[in-house]
């Protein structure tokens, strides 16, 4: 039987900071392809910090939820990608660099800022407030370090695949480029495909897990001692 007070408990200590996660990743490629030339966001109304105008129904908020609610070992989804017409940057190659990192830049600095945070509210955790609002910091670590994770993958069309096409010398970053139509099926099969038919034989196989939770648990440490938490 369905424990609704259970996931209600779960969604309301996590549905802000994955939002939040997610919908700030996008604006920070809005902005910053802004700063460097392409005003295609702009004139979309993309160069705001406002959730709303990034969120995707599906990518932001059913499938972060389902994944939530199934018990994943990592939670990840996507807004409304940000439109970025490369070729208006004033230096193409090397400005996608910096438009593709701009995402995960700012989940280490929302995780950072939320470690922070946490700090001045630790002796107001025995109230309900103060503890429904200590646990939502302690998830929007998680959540921003996990994305910010998940998108250096070196997989086009993750920030991580724009980082290594911006940084290839120009033959070797054309091809590449050329793999990004292949790059969604196969972060899914990876991601989905792969352990659900190795279950189907007895075994538990999920390579995405493998290559990104020793990923996360380094940056997440990593994070943690520089704003104090571990000694």
């Amino acid at each position: 039987m369905i424990d609704l007070v259970a996931i209600g408990q779960a969604l309301s200590i996590w549905a802000l900071p994955v939002i939040t996660a997610i919908t700030l990743h996008e604006a920070a490629h809005a902005w910053m392809a802004d700063r460097l030339g392409d005003d295609t966001a702009r004139r979309l109304g993309r160069v705001s910090f406002n959730p709303i105008r990034h969120v995707d129904p599906f990518g932001t908020l059913v499938l972060p939820g389902i994944l939530l609610l199934f018990g994943s070992p990592f939670v990840f989804g996507w807004a409304k990608p940000v439109p970025v017409a490369f070729h208006r940057l004033r230096s193409p190659k090397l400005d996608m660099v910096w438009v593709a990192l701009a995402g995960p830049g700012i989940n280490i600095a929302l995780a950072a800022a939320a470690a922070l945070l946490m700090h001045p509210l630790q002796p107001y955790t025995t109230g309900d407030l103060g503890l429904w609002v200590y646990r939502n910091l302690e998830n929007a670590i998680f959540a921003n370090v996990v994305l910010a994770c998940f998108n250096m993958l070196p997989v086009l069309p993750l920030d991580g695949g724009r980082v290594l096409t911006g940084l290839l010398p120009n033959r070797l970053a054309w091809r590449f480029a050329a793999t990004e139509r292949y790059g969604l099926l196969l972060i899914l099969g990876v991601a989905f495909l792969v352990p659900m038919i190795a279950r189907e034989f007895g075994y538990s196989v999920n390579p995405l897990a493998w290559v990104l939770m020793p990923m996360i648990q380094a940056v997440y440490h990593i994070l943690l001692f520089l704003t104090g938490w571990t000694a």
